[in-house]
């Protein structure tokens, strides 16, 4: 999942030479709330709606205003997770991609991260979820997969969720099997603390949909 895979070259940045009322232009129609500024190949930042309405010109050529762009870019050879990391902190939603070279290669949206993020969290995969409580100092993921496997069951995927007011932190796992009254009483007996189970119905989806949305809620900021 190297994010060079999931590069658009499409909305093409705005050139240093450019004005702020046509970055705006290019954002309207885009229906973008920020985009790259680059200097020939070399990536400048990003400028947002509110840096052009604080211009004191728009009509300016950008090189000739008083600029505060945003610095925050990814890398073509990082991971897609460092470009989620960077858009939640950012606020982000047109992120610039560079090559080795911090030349302007492309970039990523973020709705094109939202169905990527429901791959990776399963949401559509058939399957029951588990919500383990757990210390973290006696977070071994490897006897988790072993249990599963003892019960000849798959995880899809796995998330943690520390308590920034404890030492315990929820494991949420989805796993590729409905049946897990075996799994269940298997994490009994290694002491796990089962804080919720959901098989398919209704109750489940909601949840899946209420985390999926609330992450979603939470990168779009």
């Amino acid at each position: 999942m190297i994010i060079k895979k999931f590069i658009s070259p499409t909305p093409q940045p705005v050139k240093i030479s450019e004005t702020g009322s046509d970055a705006l232009y290019y954002m309207d129609e885009n229906r973008l709330e920020n985009i790259a500024v680059v200097d020939k190949s070399v990536l400048l930042g990003s400028i947002t709606e509110a840096d052009v309405f604080a211009l004191a010109d728009p009509d300016k050529p950008l090189a000739e205003s008083k600029l505060s762009l945003k610095k925050d870019f990814v890398y073509e050879h990082q991971h897609i997770y460092e470009a989620i990391n960077v858009m939640a902190s950012s606020g982000l939603n047109l992120l610039p991609v560079v090559n080795e070279q911090e030349n302007y290669v492309g970039n990523i949206r973020f709705n094109d991260l939202k169905d990527l993020i429901a791959e990776f969290l399963s949401v559509r995969n058939p399957g029951a979820i588990i919500v383990l409580e757990v210390n973290q100092k006696d977070y071994i993921l490897s006897q988790i997969a072993q249990i599963m496997e003892s019960q000849d069951s798959k995880i899809l995927s796995l998330s943690i969720f520390p308590d920034p007011d404890s030492t315990m932190m929820d494991i949420t796992i989805k796993i590729n099997t409905l049946e897990i009254q075996a799994i269940v009483q298997t994490f009994n007996r290694y002491n796990y603390i089962i804080k919720a189970t959901y098989t398919e119905d209704e109750k489940m989806y909601d949840d899946l949909r209420s985390r999926y949305d609330l992450l979603m809620k939470y990168l779009s900021i």
